[in-house]
Parts: structure tokens; C-alpha cells; sequence
């Protein structure tokens, strides 16, 4: 692996890890067999976003690289390629876990460099995957950011963050904290062949309903929308009536998109579950990484008209409460690495 290539002292990439600080560790445990864990002191945890995203947000904290969801669809499976690491199955059995991430954020949103932008989670890696529950980096994280008063937002597939709802709580108090899981489809068979590592969909929504019972608002990001797959009208009906029936504040559809390192891992899965589709796919992705417009387009239309019916809108932004961002000094900013990010 190209550990030496990002720490300290590195010629190559901008330094990510201090000297000497990966360890390697695996764990024969049912919930973790098979799974590698390196643990790393990160020398920085809040990233930029690039300028071109698409995303409404800036700054991105991602404790974990790899996951153990195993989604066969997962744009992030590049960043694996970056320590040479298996963009496959490397990418869901080989876990970089930041185990300094909590102190070190507190360190930096206590930085008079920082001006208390929001700060995004889960949207790189799911940060209550599996490994969540071994290291418990969250806490810590949201601990911080509540004691700062700086705005955040979640995004999960996992339903180990009711074991924060304490902590989420608090931090609503101060400041404004946004929270979205992420269910795709309801269909069962589809679920445990795309998202094997990942709780069911109802569960999922499970997790949706505990927190509207807390009041934390959460909404559902349903994604991804699989072309040929999971956009059947009845699928597409039945999804946003149970995402309505869990009492999700909104519902957002997003088409699946395959950028490279996803593309060539789905396109396998692809070819061994559904060869019939592969040249349909070829064709609807000949352009990109994104489906075509018009698809998206009907997509949204269709679910948005369902949430109408069923009583639930698109996902809409806030402002937010209790924080005062102090003015930035010119050209100040945290030292931070540039990350994928969801769209």
C-alpha cells in the first residue's frame, strides 16, 4: 500500500498521516470477520470540498475510508485506488479508520481560522458503518461540533446512529443539525444483492421514525433510483408510501450515477446478476458518469408527484440557528484535503 506516499515527509501527496502511525489490525468476530482494520492518526479531518461539486456545503468531516456496507454502487470506491487499495472487495473489507478524528476536529473548529461553516457527514463513506460500532469516533465528533455550536448534517445508512439520539439532541439545541437516510427501494431481493453489509430498508426506515419521535427532523434521500432495477412505477409507489408511513420530513430521488472505480465493480455485479441489461446500461451511461437528463428528470417528476400524494415534499434547505460565524480573515482557511463528494 502507498502508506509511505501520504505520511509525513512524503514527497509524493500532500501528507495525510503522521510517521509511523498506521496499525493494522483484523478481528475474528462474526460482525467483523473478514475484515482489515488500519488505524491511522489523521493529520487533518475537516476537507474542502471541490469548487465544481454539485453539493450545497463546503466542508466534509469523514472519520473512515472503505465500508463495509459493500454497496456495489458506491461512487466512492475510487478514493480507495488512491492508497492502493482493491476498489472491489478491498474497498469493503479493508477499513482506514481515523482514530484520532474527534480531537483533532475539536482542534480545528477551535481554530480563530475557522468560520463555523456547515460541516457535512456520510458523504463519502457511511460514518455509522460496522466499524462505527467498534470505534465510536461519532460521539466524540458530534461532541464537538456541539460544544462549537457549528451546524452539521448526517447522511446514514446505518441505524447505529439511534445509539446518538441523545447527543443529536443536545446539539439541536445550539445549533442546526440535519439528518437524511439514505433508502433507494424497498424491494427486498434487490436490497440484499446491491447493499449486502447494509441494515434492511425497513430498518432503515425504523431508525426515520425513532428520530421524528425524538424531534429531530429527518429526511430520506432515496438512493439510489436503479435504472431497469428499481424505477418500476409500483417500486418507485411503494418506497416513497413507506418512506411517508415512516414520517420522514421530505423525500430527494437521486438517479444512480457511476464514476470510475464504481462503474467497472457494478458493471461485474451487472454482468453475473443481470447480463440481459448490461447493453442497455452501456447505452444510458455511454455519455458519463450520469444518466441522461430526461431520465433524471422523470424520476424526480414521478417521485415528487407520489410525495405530493402521499403527503411529503422534497427536501428543502434551513438556516442556521445559534451561530454567528465570525468573519474570516483574507485568504484564511483550515488546511484541508481535497475529497469526492456525492453528486
Amino acid at each position: 500500500m502507498r502508506w509511505d506516499n501520504l505520511t509525513e515527509g512524503a514527497t509524493g501527496p500532500a501528507a495525510l498521516f503522521g510517521a509511523d502511525a498506521v496499525v493494522t489490525r483484523t478481528l475474528d468476530t462474526p460482525e467483523f470477520r473478514g475484515i482489515t482494520f488500519h488505524e491511522v492518526r489523521a493529520r487533518s479531518i475537516v476537507n474542502r470540498v471541490p469548487g465544481a461539486s454539485r453539493m450545497p456545503f463546503e466542508w466534509t468531516v469523514n472519520p473512515y475510508r472503505g465500508c463495509s456496507h459493500a454497496c456495489v454502487y458506491c461512487f466512492a470506491r475510487k478514493t480507495h485506488s488512491y492508497l492502493d487499495l482493491d476498489t472491489g472487495l478491498g474497498f469493503d473489507s479493508q477499513i482506514v479508520v481515523k482514530t484520532n478524528a474527534p480531537e483533532l476536529l475539536r482542534r480545528e473548529l477551535g481554530s480563530p481560522r475557522w468560520s463555523g461553516a456547515h460541516i457535512a457527514m456520510g458523504t463519502n463513506v457511511d460514518c455509522y458503518q460496522r466499524a462505527e460500532g467498534r470505534y465510536r469516533l461519532m460521539p466524540g465528533i458530534i461532541e464537538a461540533l456541539r460544544d462549537h455550536a457549528n451546524p452539521f448534517s448526517i447522511l446514514t445508512k446505518g441505524t447505529l446512529i439511534l445509539r446518538d439520539l441523545p447527543l443529536l439532541r443536545e446539539a439541536a439545541e445550539v445549533t442546526e443539525v440535519g439528518i437524511s437516510v439514505s433508502v433507494g427501494f424497498t424491494d427486498i431481493p434487490l436490497w440484499r444483492t446491491v447493499e449486502p453489509g447494509t441494515p434492511s430498508p425497513a430498518a432503515r426506515l425504523g431508525a426515520v421514525r425513532a428520530l421524528t419521535d425524538a424531534g429531530i427532523e429527518c429526511g430520506v434521500l432515496m438512493a439510489p433510483v436503479i435504472p431497469f432495477l428499481g424505477d418500476a412505477p409500483e417500486q418507485l409507489r411503494a418506497t416513497v408510501r413507506a418512506v411517508a408511513e415512516s414520517g420522514a420530513t421530505s423525500v430527494t430521488p437521486l438517479v444512480l450515477h457511476l464514476r470510475p472505480g464504481a462503474r467497472e465493480w457494478f458493471t461485474a455485479w451487472l454482468g453475473a446478476h443481470h447480463p440481459h441489461l448490461v447493453p442497455r446500461y452501456e447505452r444510458m451511461y455511454a455519455g458519463g458518469a450520469y444518466a441522461p437528463t430526461w431520465y433524471q428528470r422523470h424520476i424526480t417528476r414521478q417521485v415528487h408527484e407520489l410525495a405530493a400524494e402521499f403527503g411529503i415534499g422534497p427536501s428543502r434547505r434551513g438556516t442556521a440557528r445559534a451561530v454567528v460565524p465570525p468573519e474570516r480573515p483574507a485568504g484564511a482557511a483550515p488546511a484541508a484535503a481535497t475529497q469526492l463528494t456525492l453528486l
